[in-house]
């Protein structure tokens, strides 16, 4: 629920969120008339998370909190795979343990979570912290004849024990070959076959002892032993991006209904691919970032992360450094607009076109988000408030309580898309240690180290510095001043309100 001092919760109202099961736009509600229990894919830490992997995270960060918004609690519980095929390939390469191997990026992972404002899930499980109930299912499918061991002690799904296969991705599967099986996590487009619960030891490679042997799990099975630990057999809403649909979300259904016989989620949420410049995002095409990547560049958190979500999660989102540039933008007017509001002087009384237009923008605004999470048009609803209301300022048509109505319609908006309040300070000055401790000095702008140059203390005393200058129509000085905060990429705004400054 609410903490107390957040924005007022909107008017109680059911969000409809598109159902990939169904195909269709469903109500979300707990159906248990309480908390909303939902499980969301999360990182696999064999390296850092790139702008793909966090536009997943962002869309459902804004999810978690229109819900709360709307009075709607919500259990949340997103895993870290931190044992798979690739991780140990990785740790083996570098002669570390896999735990050793992905500490760092776990560490990586939350830090990210951090400066891209995403709140953290109730519940985060480690996949090496729960083996035993990963063995417990594989026990239970094998006892109900779905499992069966192969000669070398690893452990497999038997497809053909579940002939509903494929109702998530509605792929036709009917041509599967029936036996054959797959034991890798990276699969072949569209390859069906009995997939790996458990993977017998190998030399060298890291394993647990358990009842079902030696060895380790599939990648498959963490996700639905987890959730099921945490969300019970049954639950609300499975989130994650369109890439695990298949066949990581099918085989979840598969092996998780085929235990309890009960449906795995009522509702699946997918988030659509994120492209660069109209292309696919890989390394071997130069265009491949991570949040640290656009930090170093001098992008501000808050960017990437309006950047990410402003365009709703069920069309695929082309990222451009344009993109970014309007983000940017958009925040600096969207600041700017609050800061003229709280700090403007206007005179009692009210505008009746106004409280109109604030009334309508939090209907508008509202209406977007419960409606499949438009973030494009709840965005909308909020710039042409600030438009009319800067409008009005400027011909002296704004009064007091103009200011009182518009104030909570903001605050709202913020306690869902968190980009008005300027905390850009600290993920810069945390990409800039983490660049020299990689060695990516080379790699920072160098209008982000002329910026982490200068605190905000000392930019603040300048500030003052300047206007004492002014006043003592030291207009040399005041000018150097200036000059010397734009070189080190701070900007200043006089108004007949006073001086704001902003990082650029």
């Amino acid at each position: 629920m609410r903490k107390p001092g957040d924005a007022r919760a909107v008017e109680a109202m059911t969000l409809r969120l598109f159902n990939t099961l169904t195909g269709q736009l469903d109500a979300l509600e707990p159906a248990d008339g309480k908390a909303l229990r939902m499980y969301a894919c999360g990182p696999t830490v064999y390296d850092y998370g790139h702008i793909g992997n966090f536009r997943t995270f962002l869309q459902i960060d804004i999810l978690r909190r229109f819900l709360r918004l709307t009075g709607t609690p919500v259990r949340h519980v997103m895993n870290i795979t931190d044992v798979d095929d690739k991780i140990i390939r990785n740790s083996a390469e570098a002669g570390v343990s896999i735990g050793e191997y992905t500490a760092r990026y776990v560490e990586a992972f939350f830090e990210d979570l951090e400066a891209l404002r995403i709140e953290r899930p109730e519940q985060i499980a480690r996949a090496t912290e729960h083996i035993p109930q990963m063995a417990s299912l594989v026990e239970k499918l094998a006892r109900a004849g779905a499992a069966y061991k192969a000669e070398d002690g690893s452990w497999y799904f038997r497809l053909k024990a579940f002939p509903e296969y494929g109702k998530l991705s509605k792929k036709d599967l009917s041509g599967m070959e029936d036996g054959a099986r797959v034991d890798v996590d990276e699969y072949e487009k569209d390859s069906a076959r009995d997939f790996a619960l458990w993977k017998a030891a190998k030399p060298g490679e890291t394993s647990w002892e358990t009842a079902i042997g030696q060895g380790r799990p599939g990648w498959h099975i963490e996700c639905s032993a987890m959730a099921m630990e945490y969300l019970g057999e049954s639950f609300d809403l499975h989130c994650g991006g369109e890439d695990l649909m298949f066949p990581h979300h099918e085989n979840e259904i598969a092996q998780s209904e085929t235990a309890t016989h009960k449906p795995f989620a009522r509702h699946w949420m997918h988030v659509r691919f994120l492209l660069v410049d109209g292309r696919k995002m890989s390394k071997s095409e130069g265009n491949f970032y991570t949040p640290r990547d656009l930090l170093l560049k001098g992008y501000k958190a808050s960017a990437i992360r309006l950047a990410l979500i402003s365009v709703p999660y069920r069309r695929p989102f082309n990222f451009t450094f344009d993109s970014l540039t309007d983000a940017t933008n958009a925040i600096d007017r969207l600041r700017t607009f609050q800061a003229r509001l709280k700090a403007g002087k206007f005179a009692a009384g009210e505008s009746k076109e106004m409280q109109e237009a604030a009334a309508e923008a939090r209907i508008k605004y509202d209406n977007a988000l419960g409606n499949d999470l438009n973030t494009a048009e709840a965005l909308a609803a909020i710039f042409e408030l600030a438009r009319a209301a800067n409008t009005a300022m400027d011909q002296g048509q704004f009064f007091a309580s103009d200011r009182d109505a518009i104030l909570p319609v903001l605050r709202d908006f913020d306690a869902v898309f968190d980009v008005i309040e300027d905390r850009d300070a600290e993920p810069a000055r945390r990409a800039m240690a983490w660049a020299e401790q990689a060695g990516r000095m080379g790699d920072v702008a160098p209008e982000l180290k002329a910026a982490q140059s200068l605190g905000d203390e000392a930019i603040e005393a300048l500030v003052a510095e300047r206007t004492t200058a002014k006043q003592a129509r030291n207009f040399a000085r005041a000018d150097e001043i200036r000059k010397e905060l734009a070189e080190k990429g701070v900007v200043l705004e006089d108004s007949k309100d006073g001086v704001r400054w902003k990082r650029k």
